[in-house]
């Protein structure tokens, strides 16, 4: 009998569907859902169903799961043939007719009391997704030196080289509203461990409110995943993300990158008739990196109006003092290793350095000054 029938109560009318994915967890499956299901079914007001979905097991995961499953009402089992965290949130929350989805490690790492705080923003219509963070001044956290770095390290990378604004991509301890989850996932590539920050980042990109709770959290030292291989595919998936949208705008910044050399190459020959070669390079840089930044907000980038365009004039001036740096080094070593070399010679050093340059510009222009994602650029498009 469940609790609403023993006090009376109205049915619970919203739904949350849990998922825990397992690949060969027979040794602690039993007592995690068990615990789980305990706590809710005493604390939680709303209606849950927990689903462990297994994923290609070869131990005796799947009977451990079937057998809870069929003691616990509000418990299912999934079983997928192949392995991936990504892959199994992705079948289950793709089917499910609950109002919110959410999943969590099967070692329960994050304390439950995080759980309602959690899923209420969702289900109140406040918020698209929800995280738990172990990054927070307030969340508690116990763990080695090792996790610590790498986990702080990553988060760090998608902050300053993809623009992400959520503190913790990691912690395994996130809910969806289900009918977002369902918009977002087709467009959700990965199927193992980067599938939750791709998630993250593509709801960023679509306006998504995403809520964060601090949590208390503590390291399972018999965790089963492996650190470095995760960390590796963590980073293969940051590089396509990063590569799929620079793919778009890579074609436009070339050909305005091409006519921008053009002219710089002009205005430096002509200016050397008259100037030194390093003023003649640093005038006609200047001169050229002004319009390509004009060029690259408008048609690269999207950006258009007045509105923070001279701070982007300002920013892009970094990337010009880069170009200069590299540029005038390159004819400083010419000079050193040449000293009585030709113009077309000088002309061959500046290209090269402004190839380098053209890279680490567009680098800077994609993922800091026309960043859309950053507090300054939102409403600009």
């Amino acid at each position: 009998m469940s609790m609403n029938e023993l006090t009376g109560a109205p049915p619970r009318t919203r739904l949350v569907e849990i998922v825990i994915p397992v690949h060969n967890e027979q040794r602690v499956l039993e007592d995690s859902v068990r615990r789980l299901h305990g706590y809710l079914s005493a604390a939680f007001p709303f209606a849950f169903r927990i689903t462990v979905a297994d994923n290609a097991s070869t131990d005796a995961t799947w009977e451990v799961a079937t057998r809870v499953a069929r003691d616990l009402g509000d418990v299912r089992a999934v079983r997928i043939a192949e392995k991936g965290r990504g892959r199994a949130l992705r079948r289950v929350w793709s089917q499910s007719d609950a109002d919110v989805v959410a999943y969590m490690d099967v070692d329960l790492s994050t304390d439950l009391d995080a759980f309602l705080p959690l899923v209420a923003p969702l289900l109140s219509g406040h918020s698209d997704l929800a995280i738990g963070t172990r990054l927070d001044a307030s969340a508690n956290v116990v763990r080695g030196p090792k996790r610590e770095v790498i986990s702080r390290g990553y988060n760090l990378l998608l902050r300053s080289v993809l623009g992400a604004r959520f503190s913790d991509a990691q912690c395994g301890f996130k809910a969806v509203r289900a009918e977002v989850a369902q918009a977002l996932l087709p467009s959700v590539r990965d199927e193992e461990w980067f599938f939750d920050t791709e998630l993250l980042l593509l709801a960023e990109r679509h306006g998504l409110r995403i809520h964060e709770v601090p949590v208390d959290w503590v390291d399972d030292p018999d965790s089963r995943v492996d650190i470095l291989k995760t960390a590796l595919d963590d980073l293969r998936g940051m590089v396509r993300v990063a590569m799929t949208g620079a793919t778009r705008q890579l074609p436009i910044f070339a050909v305005i990158g091409g006519i921008s050399t053009l002219a710089h190459l002009g205005l430096f020959v002509a200016l050397r008739q008259v100037v030194p070669a390093v003023a003649a390079n640093a005038l006609a840089l200047f001169l050229t990196a002004m319009a390509n930044t004009a060029a690259n907000r408008r048609f690269t980038f999207g950006v258009t109006g007045r509105a923070g365009a001279l701070r982007h004039q300002l920013e892009g001036g970094v990337a010009f003092v880069v170009g200069l740096g590299l540029s005038t080094g390159g004819l400083a070593l010419l000079d050193a290793v040449a000293p009585h070399a030709s113009t077309l010679a000088e002309v061959g050093a500046v290209v090269a350095a402004n190839g380098l340059a053209t890279l680490v510009r567009f680098l800077l222009l994609r993922t800091w000054v026309f960043n859309l994602r950053r507090p300054v650029n939102r409403g600009l498009r």
